[in-house]
């Protein structure tokens, strides 16, 4: 039996396929701790971790000199404290899912001789994981091309992006079928805090689909608490079926029963959503300086499993007419969901978990 540390900011798209590694490791035998940053209280009560260790981290911001510095300290104050978990703990081996919170245990790991391995969701391999990539052991992609991997290609392998147990069992269930006259279920997810641009844009977008096909449409939205009341005050003038509410625990059963996910392109959402079958109409997260979630859709639109919609150019106009469009065809949407599950590496957490066991066998 291993002992296995892994490393994840507190966000869904991080800690997500560290869970699954996790759940994968100990049907294996092994031991599992976490190591996270203060952001894991949403997730991390789900995480099946012997121990979980809080490490002070932060994003530097290179732009205001004052901020960058509070961020070095903290990452140094995060680095410090991971030595000490490490030496206390002495795992087999450290596996990171980027940010800037898997800098400081890495690092430390790295300083002690621990294996070391770093996991990229994204279609980019991101700022933070640039920075660390030239200390990690083994870097494991989740798509077969990912930007800025190719100056450590002779660490590199593919893994694919791993999902948790529930996504693995709602993949069995087929896509619904479409009546001729029935419900067509469209969910709408931001990612784990919501987006507000989905608030802003889909109230208006209803009202602009045919009457005959808005009455069909059986609507679950994702919506930020803050947003509630404005949102739910405009829907009830569309007479639609919604369901608002500003989490889902239970996000990938309403994947399976929808027609249609509107969404942004985080990787677990697109291997999520490519695991189950599902077809999307994503909207990347606009702002970012290597623009991975445009990348990941990129990935998924290619093998014709969904549409992009960029945030800079989008109107409830343009949004309704896209949505008319893809849901006035249940052919095509049928067809979509068949697509995206080329995207699809079942076994990745199996093959990411042999890498962390080869990795630690070598060191024994």
């Amino acid at each position: 039996m291993s002992k296995f540390i892994v490393s994840a900011g507190g966000s869904g798209g991080h800690l997500f396929p560290a869970q699954a590694l996790a759940q994968e490791f100990i049907k294996r035998g092994h031991s599992v701790q976490l190591m996270t940053d203060g952001r894991a209280n949403d997730f991390a009560a789900d995480f099946p971790a012997e121990k979980v260790h809080v490490i002070p981290s932060a994003t530097p911001n290179f732009r205001r000199p004052i901020k960058a510095l509070e961020a070095g300290i903290s990452i140094l104050q995060g680095i410090a404290k991971s030595r000490r978990i490490l030496k206390k703990e002495d795992p087999d081996a450290v596996i990171g899912f980027g940010g800037y919170p898997t800098f400081p245990p890495l690092i430390a790991a790295t300083l002690r001789g621990i294996p070391t391995i770093l996991h990229e969701q994204n279609a980019v391999l991101g700022r933070a994981n640039r920075a660390t990539a030239r200390f990690a052991d083994i870097i494991a992609l989740s798509f077969d091309c990912t930007k800025y991997a190719d100056k450590f290609e002779d660490k590199c392998t593919v893994t694919g992006n791993p999902v948790r147990e529930v996504v693995h069992e709602m993949a069995e269930v087929p896509y619904p079928a479409i009546d001729p006259d029935g419900p067509i279920n469209v969910l709408v997810t931001g990612g784990s805090h919501g987006a507000r641009v989905f608030s802003d844009m889909l109230p208006g977008a209803m009202m602009n689909i045919p009457d005959e096909l808005r009455q069909r449409i059986r609507l679950v939205q994702q919506c930020r608490e803050e947003d509630l009341k404005r949102v739910t005050a405009v829907y009830a003038e569309t007479r639609l079926n919604v369901e608002l509410a500003p989490f889902f625990k239970d996000l990938p059963r309403r994947i399976s029963r929808s027609h249609l996910v509107i969404c942004r392109s985080g990787a677990s959402t697109i291997f999520e959503l490519a695991r189950i079958g599902r077809p999307g109409v994503y909207v990347p997260l606009p702002g970012s300086l290597d623009q991975d979630q445009l990348h990941n859709a990129k990935n998924m639109v290619d093998v014709g499993g969904g549409v992009i919609l960029e945030q800079g150019t989008l109107s409830p106009h343009l949004l309704a007419k896209e949505l008319t469009i893809i849901l006035s065809d249940p052919e095509k949407l049928k067809n979509m969901a068949a697509n995206a599950k080329k995207l699809s590496l079942h076994d990745a957490v199996q093959k990411l978990a042999s890498v962390a066991e080869q990795a630690a066998n070598e060191e024994e």
